[in-house]
């Protein structure tokens, strides 16, 4: 029999070396490997919504029929000279962002209130988000073109049809296109109060700079926020009126901006925004706090 000391001693040991376990696997978290992966991820964001922004404005000039979305914007990759070795480079740098969410899920945010449960699952779902985007252009360019350069449009037709399918399909759709809506909204609010800054090392930028990526976070955010919102918006619709057709992707939601009053100017006002965006992202590669 383990005498009473003897258990005593074994659960300090077990409880040390537990202890120790974590400790390790926190600070695997915060290398400076987790850290350039993440940094990569923000690059690779930014190359995305940029070439996103540069279709959407081709659009509302030219009335060109490119897809402004995700898949449009690894297509124009892949047509590039070297396209497939940048399409690999490309879904790398999303798993690095997607792994950086997973220490982030696991261990909590970089900041005094990045351990709470709230901030650890939003990365949890940002790390499956990332994971799969990575999937998707790691599969086109290893030969699978039907992934990746996917319609976004297609797509949400499809999903929103099986689930107006199911029993209670209209009020989980409705559900699930008011949530995309708050999230638009969300974004847009944190955006314009300029709630990012409070990730950046704004102590090691010029004060020029610091005024750039303030602009560029503002309007870029604004405008992701907008275009979130509006695509929710068909959602509620779709599921209101029974009719999947209703749904739209990215590269529809986009394409409505342009039938406003307003006509391709304010598609070209959110297409600089997703620029902006873009750069902002870049912004973040080097300057957010990992």
């Amino acid at each position: 029999m383990t005498s009473p000391s003897g258990g005593t001693r074994y659960g300090m040991a077990t409880g040390s070396a537990t202890a120790r376990g974590r400790g390790q696997a926190r600070r695997a978290a915060n290398s400076k490997a987790v850290a350039a992966a993440a940094r990569a991820g923000f690059v690779a964001r930014g190359v995305i919504y940029a070439l996103i922004g540069v279709l959407s404005l081709r659009i509302a000039f030219s009335g060109e029929r490119e897809q402004a979305d995700r898949g449009g914007a690894v297509s124009e990759i892949a047509q590039k000279p070297f396209g497939t070795v940048l399409l690999w480079l490309l879904g790398i740098a999303l798993a690095g962002m997607a792994l950086w969410r997973l220490s982030e899920a696991a261990f909590g945010q970089a900041g005094p209130d990045g351990g709470k449960a709230g901030k650890r699952a939003m990365a949890a779902g940002r790390c499956v988000f990332y994971g799969f985007v990575s999937y998707s252009v790691l599969s086109y360019a290893a030969g699978d073109k039907g992934s990746g350069s996917g319609s976004s449009d297609q797509d949400s037709r499809d999903v929103t049809a099986k689930a107006l399918d199911w029993p209670g399909g209209q009020w989980i759709v409705g559900v699930a296109g008011a949530a995309v809506t708050a999230a638009g909204l969300w974004i847009a609010v944190r955006a314009l109060l300029r709630k990012f800054e409070k990730h950046l090392k704004t102590a090691e930028m010029s004060r020029r700079t610091r005024q750039a990526v303030a602009i560029l976070g503002v309007f870029g955010g604004t405008a992701r926020g907008i275009v979130f919102a509006t695509a929710g918006g068909f959602a509620i619709a779709a599921a209101v009126q029974h009719q999947p057709g209703k749904a739209k992707g990215m590269d529809d939601t986009l394409r409505t901006f342009a039938d406003t009053p307003a006509g391709p100017w304010l598609l070209a006002l959110i297409a600089l925004g997703l620029l902006a965006f873009g750069a902002f992202s870049w912004a973040n590669a080097r300057w957010r706090d990992v």
